[in-house]
C-alpha cells in the first residue's frame, strides 16, 4: 500500500523520532538481564505472597470449588443427598497435596494482573507506539476473557461433568453389584483447577490474534486460510488440557474454534480501519 507524499513524510518523521527514542533507551545485554531479573523477582514475590494467603485460607477456596459437585448431586439425586456427598482421601498426604494444589491455583489467579503488567513493562521500552497499542487488548481484554473462560468451566463444564459421573452409578440389586461414585479429593481438585485454568488460558486466543494482527505479524487472511489446520490443533490441545474424556474435549474445543474466528474477524475489522486511515493513492 502506497501513501501520499505528505503522509509518507509524516510517517517517516514519526518513525525516525520513535527510533531515536528507542535508541536512547537501548541498554547493554547485562542491563536487560538485570531488568528481566527484577521483573521476575516481582512476579515471584507476587505469586509467593498470594500462595501463602491462599494456603492459609485453602478451605474456603475449596468450598467454593466444591459447589459444582454439590449442584450436580442436587440435580441428580436431590437436595437430601447432600448429607452423603463426600470426597474421600486415600493417602496420608493427599489432603496436604490438595491444599498445596488449591493454594497454587488461587495464587495464579490472584497474581495474574501483576504478571501481565510486569511482562508489558519489560517489553514496552523497545516497542514503537503502534506496537505498544497492540498490547492494550492484552492488558484490558486478557483478564476479562480469562474470567469468562474460568466462569464457563465453573458454572457449565464442571457441573455437567459431575452430573455425567453421578449418572453412571448403579443401584445394588439382589444378587447384583452396586456402583457408587466416591471421588478422591485430590482428583476432584486437579480436575476443576485444571479446567478453570485451561479455559481461562484458551480464552486468550482472540487477544493473541489481535496482538499479532495489530503488530502486522499475521494478517486476517492468514488466520482464515489456516482455519482448518487451527481446528485440528485446537482439538488436539483440548485433549491435552482437559480430563481424559471426549465430553470435556468437545466442550473446550468448540468455544475455542468460535473464539478463533471471532479473533480473525476482529483483525479484519482493524485492517479495514487502518486502510481507511491510510488510503492508497
Amino acid at each position: 500500500m502506497t501513501l501520499p507524499a505528505n503522509h509518507e513524510e509524516i510517517e517517516k518523521a514519526r518513525l525516525d523520532g520513535e527510533e531515536a527514542a528507542i535508541e536512547a533507551t537501548r541498554a547493554p545485554l547485562m542491563d536487560h538481564l538485570i531488568e528481566l531479573r527484577n521483573r521476575l523477582f516481582i512476579c515471584i514475590v507476587a505469586v509467593s505472597a498470594a500462595f501463602v494467603l491462599c494456603f492459609v485460607f485453602w478451605q474456603p477456596i475449596f468450598e467454593v470449588l466444591r459447589v459444582p459437585y454439590e449442584e450436580a448431586v442436587i440435580a441428580v439425586k436431590g437436595r437430601e443427598a447432600l448429607a452423603q456427598a463426600t470426597l474421600i482421601s486415600t493417602g496420608p498426604l493427599e489432603v496436604t497435596l490438595t491444599q498445596i494444589r488449591v493454594a497454587l491455583f488461587g495464587a495464579i489467579c490472584l497474581a495474574f494482573p501483576v504478571l501481565a503488567f510486569q511482562l508489558y513493562r519489560f517489553v514496552a521500552p523497545g516497542l514503537y507506539s503502534h506496537e505498544k497499542g497492540a498490547f492494550t487488548p492484552f492488558l484490558i481484554a486478557g483478564p476479562i476473557l480469562f474470567t469468562m473462560g474460568a466462569l464457563m468451566a465453573y458454572f457449565i463444564v464442571m457441573p455437567f461433568l459431575m452430573q455425567f459421573a453421578l449418572n453412571q452409578e448403579v443401584n445394588a440389586t439382589d444378587g447384583g453389584v452396586g456402583i457408587a461414585y466416591q471421588g478422591r479429593i485430590s482428583e476432584y481438585a486437579d480436575t476443576i483447577t485444571t479446567l478453570i485454568l485451561a479455559f481461562g488460558a484458551c480464552f486468550q486466543l482472540p487477544v493473541i490474534q489481535v496482538i499479532l494482527g495489530r503488530a502486522g505479524i499475521v494478517s486476517s487472511q492468514a488466520w482464515f486460510n489456516g482455519g482448518k489446520y487451527a481446528i485440528v490443533g485446537i482439538f488436539v490441545l483440548a485433549a491435552f488440557l482437559t480430563p481424559p474424556d471426549i465430553v470435556s474435549q468437545v466442550v473446550l474445543g468448540v468455544p475455542m474454534v468460535v473464539l478463533y474466528y471471532v479473533g480473525a474477524g476482529i483483525v479484519r475489522l482493524i485492517e479495514k480501519r487502518q486502510d481507511k486511515e491510510n488510503p492508497a493513492v
